[in-house]
């Protein structure tokens, strides 16, 4: 990598890389784990011009997140749409991310127009604030 003129790593790591989620502290700790290795790859590459920056999707529309949210609403026992809706409740754009706009991201970061970007964690989340916080008991049922 140290001969390319457009060395770029883009890792992937979550939402939860950002903001956690509560009861899936393993999850969390992990992507959390994504993004300190990508900064900390940034500052010993960067010297070399290699960019390294981390992905954080948010509520991305594939068979993974309708997993999540069908789970979600039979813990809670409340419908798959209510489960839906208190996912964006902390988003303020309500739609879904794509896997053509992850993958978009990545394709900006790693060309040369990405060429002075490096060390961040980027979020692709519809600007969600706060996330993860559901009660098993069924009330207060927010994610």
């Amino acid at each position: 990598m140290c001969a390319s003129e457009n060395a770029s790593i883009v890792n992937v790591s979550s939402l939860a890389g950002r903001l956690g989620f509560r009861l899936r502290s393993p999850y969390a700790a992990a992507k959390w784990g994504a993004v300190g290795l990508s900064k900390s790859m940034a500052i010993e590459l960067g010297p070399d011009g290699i960019r390294v920056n981390a992905l954080l999707p948010g509520l991305v529309a594939d068979d993974r997140q309708r997993r999540v949210l069908e789970a979600r609403a039979e813990v809670q026992g409340i419908s798959f749409d209510e489960a839906e809706r208190n996912a964006f409740a902390r988003t303020s754009i309500k739609e879904y991310v794509t896997p053509q706009q992850l993958a978009d991201q990545a394709l900006f970061l790693a060309s040369p127009r990405g060429a002075t970007i490096s060390g961040q964690a980027i979020s692709v989340c519809g600007d969600t604030g706060m996330s993860g916080s559901f009660r098993l008991d069924g009330e207060s049922a927010r994610w």
